[in-house]
């Protein structure tokens, strides 16, 4: 009896003593969380003044602005968005943004997907120097590119043309696209295959209804981290777009620019028009990003 009495009070006393043990970590893991999460949420208020300040004034007049730069909207109004939407012709370039971004970020997944899946199941030479010449566009700096690139899309008949942009930016996505998918699909077991081809299912069907499913999370990320450059890039439009009724949203929001004088109402409206498609986008794609992120990092 004694025994067994002695027996379990050396048992609460592990026990006891495990509980401390592993009550200390967290103890200083809830510190260091509050520390974390104090640091993420100051970063957080700093990061978003700036898209706060632009969406207020974005309701406010040029006089109201003047007189308080800083100040909220009082009397808030649509004046500015009406002026940019419809006067400033800020809607042609926005459908021409969605048009050059959508049909772009489309076309160089679907190329991505499909090469991504055949160096990702081939093993030949051949398909191994492919993939290397894939590869090698992530190292080139694309915008030495652009004088034999205007000159190729001139002799073409594609100046200032949307479909221009848009084989552009899907070159310059395949690189990073293909990189990016073909490490996840080597992840997948090749038993797969295997087990779909018992099934009578060829490769494009096993690709279609077994594999693409699978990668979602890494297509996702790819379509975002193309989509926002694209969306954003000034650069290509400037060079390659010559119809101001084929500017994108960039390129179009400088008209709103004058020399002696800007209307920063009209152009904190155009702004915060220009953000919801990308607010919208991680909105919805938040979850799959973040696994697609995360699954990359466990590999």
């Amino acid at each position: 009896m004694s025994a067994t009495t002695t027996s379990t009070r050396a048992s609460r006393a592990r026990a006891a003593k495990a509980s401390r043990a592993a009550r200390l970590p967290g103890q200083r893991l809830t510190l260091g969380s509050f520390l974390g999460s104090g640091f993420l949420w100051l970063y957080a208020l700093i990061a978003i003044a700036p898209l706060v300040l632009m969406v207020l004034n974005s309701f406010r007049t040029m006089p109201e602005m003047a007189k308080s730069p800083l100040g909220l909207p009082l009397q808030p109004t649509l004046t500015s968005y009406q002026k940019a939407w419809i006067t400033a012709d800020f809607q042609t370039y926005f459908f021409n943004s969605i048009f050059v971004t959508v049909a772009s970020v489309l076309l160089s997944t679907a190329v991505s997907l499909l090469a991504a899946y055949a160096f990702s199941r081939t093993k030949s030479r051949i398909f191994t120097l492919l993939e290397g010449t894939f590869l090698s566009g992530l190292m080139l700096p694309v915008y030495l590119a652009i004088l034999p690139l205007f000159f190729l899309l001139d002799s073409l008949g594609m100046v200032s043309n949307l479909w221009s942009l848009i084989l552009v930016y899907a070159a310059l996505g395949i690189p990073f696209s293909t990189f990016v998918l073909t490490g996840f699909f080597r992840q997948l077991p090749i038993e797969l295959d295997e087990a779909a081809k018992l099934d009578g299912a060829g490769s494009f069907t096993t690709f279609l209804r077994v594999h693409l499913p699978l990668v979602r999370p890494a297509i996702a990320t790819v379509i975002v981290f193309r989509f926002v450059p694209v969306w954003n890039d000034f650069f290509y439009p400037l060079i390659l777009i010559r119809d101001q009724k084929a500017y994108t949203l960039p390129v179009g929001i400088t008209r709103f620019f004058g020399e002696y004088q800007t209307d920063w109402a009209t152009l904190f409206a155009g702004l915060t028009l220009a953000t919801i498609p990308l607010v919208v986008l991680f909105l919805l794609a938040t979850k799959q990003i973040v696994s697609g992120l995360t699954a990359g990092m466990s590999k």
